[in-house]
């Protein structure tokens, strides 16, 4: 399993982020709001501008850039077009034409902070090192921008040999509560700067922070190699996969680790530690829904370390979240054959055949990647998830078998394979063996709100355990109020204890949370008929069978109801 965590999702930092890098919106940046601001454009460039819009909204990068950059150049100095210019290129990765629609851009509008990182950027990539250290230290520092620019300001002084003044910047910046966040570039920063006493000392701090996190644990577990202690580094590389944990680069490094060799420095110049900043600030706002920030700080960290496979990764990840599988794969396949990363890249093109439709092809060459390396246990859990899908059970929970005897089964974040073996099994009507699985996975993992949720809607379905089964859906909705499918599951165990009244509001919660899910509206129908409002039954139905476009179950129970009234035979399941 790949985990790209990241050490800067802090709970300070992403409020920081919303309120330095929000982007303004036409309302606030027009003088007399976004559609007066539209009627002053010609159409040629109003309709390249809306154009452009739609694009970046859904992380089509290349044609917002292309779109915007129509625009701008049909009114040049209109700083509306020449920021959305500037975000979008830089947003494809355009760093160089960024930078010089940033420059244009700060000509028009003085105070862009985003302009002035991707221009410093550019000047740290040119090793123009002192131009950049002095047009950051213009930047507030009060802001999460100016925090940003604050490290960025650092690694240029690393750059320039001024080692101990990146140290005192940094700290000055810590002295704002910010050290465990700091801590990490200090150390890469003072292995930069030749001081590996001072490196590794610091390093033990990062991870006595965060112990869990990947790149923590890599740089650590490097240091002390390099420094001869080879049984402590693997310690900590074992220490952490014991977790269940694991991340490719991490295995590359423990193999060297084991032959007896040192692995080398991780940072090597300040382009390196500022790209490792850049990925970081990205992941953030990429997990807090920021997805086109996001995209800009991961393609400048791309542009500073072209040679990480890691950093383009991360953003084709966040190109799959936003439906971009096609451009996504065009970086999966850009990953060299020989690096740790290149089997994960294998496994997502798969996937994202899947995703656009593709689904034999999807499994042919997970099969083959299974095949050729029965040990690569991304590849095998994706290939049990897609044989799932396909409702190919028993073969999906061979794969699943496959993966727990890959990892031993017994670690924390084991539960997921069982848990999905479980299901599985579940589907195919092998209950016992689904049952087993469901509660070895609430064993190692006791909260986790989605076996809670399984287990006990499975038993409440089957007329077991009710109290019990009720007792974990509360527990689960307690963890995940705004779960519609949970809120479901609420609400049908209170209907088959007979609550007619507390399964009512419940199904009308979760029918509010999932509006457009059939399972969710066909329960509520049936409590409904229960509860003596057959009207109200026979509309819920009706939508349940409209929004069932698959033409599966629920369509089909919902068609019998609506002839027959609720019966035995026609009940829910």
């Amino acid at each position: 399993m790949i985990l790209l965590k990241n050490r800067l999702a802090r709970p300070f930092a992403l409020a920081l982020m919303l309120s330095a890098f929000s982007l303004p919106t036409m309302a606030e940046t027009a003088p007399t709001g976004a559609l007066d601001f539209l009627k002053l454009l010609r159409p040629s460039i109003s309709g390249s501008f809306i154009a452009g819009q739609e694009a970046m909204k859904d992380l089509r990068t290349d044609e917002a850039a292309r779109y915007f950059g129509q625009a701008v150049q049909g009114d040049w100095d209109n700083p509306i077009l020449a920021e959305r210019a500037f975000f979008a290129a830089a947003a494809d990765g355009q760093i160089p034409q960024a930078a010089e629609m940033a420059k244009h851009l700060l000509d028009l509008q003085k105070g862009n902070e985003l302009a002035e990182l991707v221009q410093a950027s550019v000047a740290l990539k040119e090793r123009r090192y002192g131009a950049a250290e002095r047009a950051l230290a213009q930047v507030p520092q009060d802001t999460f921008s100016g925090i940003t620019a604050g490290i960025l300001r650092a690694w240029a002084l690393v750059g320039d040999g001024r080692g101990e003044e990146a140290e005192q910047l940094l700290a000055k910046l810590g002295q704002r509560g910010l050290e465990d966040f700091l801590v990490f570039h200090r150390t890469l920063m003072a292995e930069a700067s030749g001081n590996k006493a001072k490196a590794l000392e610091l390093a033990e701090k990062a991870y006595d922070v965060e112990p869990y996190v990947p790149r923590v644990v890599e740089i650590y577990a490097r240091m002390l190699a390099n420094d001869g202690q080879f049984d402590a580094a693997l310690d900590v590389i074992n220490e952490f996969e014991a977790q269940g944990l694991s991340h490719p680069e991490l295995t590359a490094v423990k193999a060297t680790i084991a032959s007896g060799k040192r692995p080398g420095v991780f940072v090597a110049n300040a382009q390196i530690g500022a790209a490792e900043m850049y990925q970081g600030i990205g992941a953030a706002l990429a997990r807090d829904g920021s997805s086109d920030l996001a995209l800009v700080f991961l393609r400048l960290a791309n542009y500073l370390n072209p040679s990480s496979d890691v950093i383009p990764l991360t953003a084709a990840q966040l190109l799959d979240n936003a439906g971009q599988h096609e451009a996504a794969n065009r970086i999966y396949d850009a990953v060299p054959a020989n690096s740790p990363m290149k089997p994960a890249a294998v496994v997502r093109i798969a996937q994202n055949l899947d995703a656009i439709g593709n689904r034999s092809e999807a499994l042919r060459r997970l099969r083959n990647i299974v095949a050729t390396n029965p040990d690569d246990l991304d590849a095998v859990s994706a290939l049990g998830d897609l044989l799932r899908y396909d409702e190919q059970y028993l073969d999906a929970a061979a794969a699943y078998s496959h993966a727990i005897e890959l990892t031993g089964g017994d670690a924390p974040a084991d539960w997921r394979y069982y848990y999905v073996r479980a299901i599985a099994y579940e589907r195919a009507k092998e209950w016992p063996k689904a049952e087993a699985d469901f509660l070895k996975a609430l064993e190692l993992n006791p909260e986790q709100p989605q076996v809670l949720n399984y287990l006990g809607y499975s038993w409440i379905d089957q007329d077991m355990h009710l109290e019990r089964a009720l007792e974990m859906i509360e527990k689960a909705v307690e963890m995940q109020p705004r779960d519609g499918y949970i809120v479901d599951s609420l609400g049908w165990a209170f209907y088959k204890l007979g609550r007619l009244d507390d399964a009512v509001e419940t199904l009308e919660r979760a029918v509010m949370l999932r509006p457009n899910d059939p399972e969710i509206n066909d329960h509520l129908g049936d409590v409904y008929w229960e509860a003596g409002r057959k009207l109200e039954a026979g509309f819920q139905w009706q939508i349940a069978k409209a929004m069932d476009t698959e033409g599966g179950h629920v369509r089909d129970r919902a068609e019998a109801k609506l002839a027959e009234g609720l019966t035995e035979k026609t009940a829910s399941e």
